[in-house]
């Protein structure tokens, strides 16, 4: 019996010091499978990295697939040290300056939140490095705009300057606590994981940047065509399996919002696709493995900014609407002439709007009832949430438009932001890596 008691007591003694492990050192509880979840989704954001990396590194031509593929990964090194620097504390400090940006500094270097748990019950390690995520990615997608002309050495000014002087303003204006799009009108502009953050600033700067720069050499009498659609198809299927970790992740939890974004994303991403192949079918008479890509990605982006808000049906016709947009601003870019060379305006910049706007008209109904019971007035409206969704698209293309020419405008006067035409004929491979993707294959 006495050793019976034992064994009750070193058992007892084990329980007390695993729950221990459960609380922060102020108290807080760990929320375990909370935590797990944004861990796991700080990878699955990650992962969409390389994948955007073969998305667009199939697309261009061979003599720059690895120059192509290098603005993705360069841009995980780059911004992941800048991020731990002073990103974070930009985007989710203290207003400073009335607001125009964050700043904390226990948030430098990441010093000061060692032990922080949040009241969501993560550390705040797993936040900010989930975070960190986005910013990551944002400039990537730009990348896709002007591939294969550009400076590799004033790529990476360019995404380091972006990053700071445009994605962190605008990250803090929607998603801190403070920042006045969060707390415009009863519950402030939705953006669940990104519309504006992410998409409509990457989309218009890649635009901006386009119409500065100029065409790629011969476009558009040369026929420019993908060097590899097998990459290419590869990568969109990691964005998907990625972008669940990059929308259910956004709740910032593991719980109902969390299966529901999850849901919207699977729902929004098939219908995308599908509805892509069908447009290019009644168009083209042919449904292509670039056209059901497109599609995804159409889908993805569009239910971005709603994925925590509208139900199953709403995702659908989301990005039902965004695939006909993105089809037809695609068409648009090749009358008009411009070279967005992988459509980043056309399906981000696009997408990304038609899904800040529209998911107004496919809130659910406990979203629209706690707005109602939080505006000060006792009232609120699809109509009211209308005006606050469209202001906050207006101002995310005016700041991020406006930010990225005087950056653009400013490097190329003075490092040249353009390659020289030999490096440019020769491809950004040898030129600015002195390697070729394919071995031995002919580099053109």
């Amino acid at each position: 019996m006495r050793l019976l008691n034992k064994k009750y007591y070193v058992l007892l003694i084990l329980l007390i010091i695993s729950c221990k492990n459960l609380f922060a050192s102020d108290g807080t509880p760990i929320d375990s499978g909370a935590t797990a979840w944004m861990l796991t989704s700080t990878a699955l954001v990650l992962l969409m990295i390389p994948g955007l990396a073969m998305f667009y590194g199939g697309l261009v031509r061979s003599k720059n697939v690895l120059g192509t593929i290098m603005h993705s990964f360069v841009a995980m090194g780059i911004i992941s040290v800048l991020w731990v620097v002073l990103g974070y504390s930009m985007c989710f400090g203290k207003n400073v300056l009335g607001g125009l940006f964050g700043w904390d500094k226990n948030y430098l270097f990441l010093g000061g939140i060692d032990k922080n748990i949040m009241d969501a019950g993560i550390p705040e390690y797993v936040f900010s490095m989930f975070q960190g995520k986005f910013a990551i990615i944002t400039p990537a997608l730009i990348a896709g705009a002007f591939a294969e002309r550009v400076s590799f050495k004033t790529y990476c000014i360019f995404i380091a300057l972006w990053s700071i002087f445009v994605y962190n303003p605008l990250c803090h204006w929607v998603w801190a606590s403070d920042g006045f799009l969060f707390n415009l009108g009863a519950k402030g502009a939705i953006d669940f994981a990104g519309g504006t953050v992410v998409h409509i600033s990457a989309g218009i700067s890649g635009l901006v940047a386009v119409l500065y720069l100029g065409s790629r050499r011969g476009y558009p009498y040369q026929v420019i065509r993908p060097n590899n659609m097998v990459i290419t198809m590869l990568g969109a299927g990691l964005l998907w399996v990625g972008w669940f970790g990059f929308n259910a992740g956004s709740s910032i939890s593991s719980g109902l919002i969390t299966a529901q974004a999850l849901t919207a994303t699977q729902v929004a991403a098939a219908t995308g696709a599908l509805t892509w192949i069908i447009i290019e079918s009644l168009h083209n008479g042919k449904a292509t493995a670039l056209g059901f890509a497109s599609g995804i990605l159409a889908g993805l982006v569009a239910v971005t900014p709603a994925a925590g808000v509208v139900k199953p049906y709403g995702a659908m016709a989301i990005s039902i609407f965004a695939s006909l947009v993105c089809y037809k601003a695609i068409q648009i870019k090749n009358m008009l002439g411009y070279d967005d060379s992988l459509d980043a305006f056309g399906i981000h910049g696009m997408g990304g709007t038609v899904g800040a706007l529209f998911l107004t008209f496919f809130i659910r109904e406990s979203w629209m009832m706690e707005a109602a019971e939080a505006a000060s007035d006792g009232t609120w409206t699809i109509w009211n949430q209308l005006g606050i969704q469209f202001l906050a698209v207006i101002i995310a293309i005016i700041f991020a438009g406006g930010m990225t020419f005087i950056i653009v405008f400013l490097l190329d006067k003075i490092v040249k932001f353009r390659s020289s035409e030999d490096h440019e004929m020769a491809g950004l491979d040898r030129s600015y890596h002195g390697e070729r993707g394919y071995g031995m294959l002919n580099p053109s």
